[in-house]
């Protein structure tokens, strides 16, 4: 049986990885920040957690080392936690530019740092990064920058711990519909730009993501390492074909 750590299972991404990981059997630990919610998840999950700031390195350390005792050993770990904020640089504050780098970039450094030190028998490291941080769209240079630092932090990783057989790879989605991005799919006009920046035209659901978070995790993916695999609906390189 394989076991897990989700971090911020309180997602809608993370808790339909979660839910459909304890559904194949796997066992699982989970995260989240509020006390209250990981109590709520931690009975719909049947499964043990913990509240975490996973930005706090000292903090995701002492979690990846609950997840082992409860769990018995770690065979792999995705990090969900993240922030959209959809603005130009020149209207973005130094407030709002240090918790975007901060609730992406830096949760995702500590997870990697926790994980090389937790996965003593190999395993799987999966980040989530954005099409964003691939492809240059208008008012996304704070998401990008953070989101562009993961896929960075991924590949470099992913050859300094090869030899400790520790993959790390990187989904990056284009819109996925979320609690996350409501305020985009809520707006017809906004929405419907967004479907027509997608090659496929349409924006992603959760399931989605989910489902190759849950193959990157998995044995299958075992050969799989410094990847980054958009699930974006073309948005990263393709050019859609307008339509008249």
């Amino acid at each position: 049986m394989q076991n897990y750590l989700i971090i911020s299972a309180s997602s809608d991404i993370g808790f339909l990885t979660a839910k459909n990981l304890v559904l194949q059997g796997k066992k699982i630990f989970i995260t989240a920040q509020n006390s209250e919610k990981l109590e709520q998840l931690k009975s719909e999950l049947n499964c043990n957690g913990a509240v975490l700031n996973a930005a706090d390195f000292a903090a995701t350390q002492d979690v990846f080392e609950q997840a082992v005792v409860s769990l018995g050993s770690l065979d792999g770990v995705v990090n969900f936690a993240g922030s959209v904020i959809l603005k130009p640089a020149h209207l973005t504050s130094f407030d709002e530019y240090q918790k975007t780098i901060e609730s992406n970039l830096t949760t995702a450094f500590s997870t990697v740092r926790a994980a090389a030190k937790s996965l003593k028998n190999g395993g799987s490291v999966v980040l989530i990064s954005s099409a964003a941080a691939m492809q240059g769209i208008s008012n996304h240079e704070a998401i990008a920058s953070a989101k562009g630092g993961i896929i960075s932090l991924a590949k470099s990783a992913a050859a300094t711990y090869a030899a400790q057989n520790i993959r790390f790879n990187v989904v990056a989605p284009g819109l996925i519909e979320t609690k996350l991005t409501q305020k985009i799919t809520s707006n017809e006009n906004a929405l419907k730009a967004s479907n027509a920046m997608h090659a496929l035209g349409r924006i992603g659901k959760a399931i989605d993501v989910s489902a190759m978070v849950e193959f990157l995790l998995s044995d299958k993916a075992n050969f799989i390492t410094g990847q980054v695999i958009a699930v974006d609906g073309g948005l990263s390189n393709l050019q859609p074909k307008i339509k008249a």
